[in-house]
Formats: structure tokens, C-alpha cells, sequence
């Protein structure tokens, strides 16, 4: 698989990569609207800031990843590994997060809202308080 990162600020092309892993990658701010990375090994890597509306995340390994203020509107992270993950002030509205393992991740912040399938994989009372939904 090639991957090509686009810049949000300037849309130009600022790292491709070969391969299926992408571990400890410094994606930040990178714009990867819809981009299919089922199955991506994505461990450690920071993606910050990142455009990720609409990826296909099914079943990417993003254990321990930053994701803090990243654009996940209806990205599908359907059994994807978010465990220790940092989801804060991340956009979740509308995504798939159902079978995904949250277990240890920061979501203070993370935006939501009804239609954002996440409640389910919890098994357990969530602190409303640390997750803001979307009007």
C-alpha cells in the first residue's frame, strides 16, 4: 500500500510511505479525507490534528496513537485498537466506533453526538462529563 500525506494548510504532498505499517508515523495535521486504512498499523503514531473524515479505520491498530483534535466525522473505527489512544477534543460525530477497544483512552473533550455509534463497546457507564455533544 503507498500513502501519500496531503498538507492541510497547503494541500501539497508532504510524505508518502510504502508499506502497510505506519507505526510511530508523524502524521499530524495530515489530510486523509476518506482515505481507506482497514486494517493499518498505526501504533504510536501521531496524528494530531489529522482530517480523517470519513476514513475506513475497520480494524486499524491506533493503540497508544495521538489523535488529539483529530477529524474523525463518520470515520468507521468498527473493531479498530484504540486502546491508550489520546482522543481529546478529537470530532466523533457520526462515527463507527462499535466493537472498537477504547479501554484506557483519553476522550475528555471528544465531541459527539447522537448518531455517533460508541456506547456500546463501553459495557459500563460513561462519565458524561468528559465528553462534549455536539448541537
Amino acid at each position: 500500500m503507498t500513502i501519500e500525506i496531503m498538507s492541510r494548510a497547503t494541500g501539497k504532498v508532504i510524505h508518502t510511505h510504502d508499506g502497510d505499517s505506519l507505526q510511530g508515523a508523524d502524521l499530524s495535521e495530515a489530510v486523509l479525507r476518506e482515505a481507506n486504512l482497514r486494517g493499518a498499523d498505526l501504533r504510536e503514531a501521531d496524528l494530531s490534528g489529522a482530517d480523517l473524515s470519513g476514513a475506513d479505520l475497520r480494524e486499524a491498530n491506533l493503540r497508544e496513537a495521538d489523535l488529539r483534535w483529530a477529524d474523525l466525522y463518520g470515520a468507521n473505527l468498527r473493531e479498530a485498537d484504540l486502546s491508550g489512544a489520546d482522543l481529546r477534543e478529537a470530532d466523533l460525530r457520526e462515527a463507527v466506533l462499535s466493537e472498537a477497544n477504547l479501554r484506557g483512552a483519553k476522550l475528555c473533550g471528544a465531541r459527539v453526538s447522537h448518531r455517533t455509534d460508541w456506547l456500546t463497546l463501553f459495557g459500563m457507564v460513561v462519565d458524561a462529563g468528559a465528553i462534549k455533544a455536539a448541537q
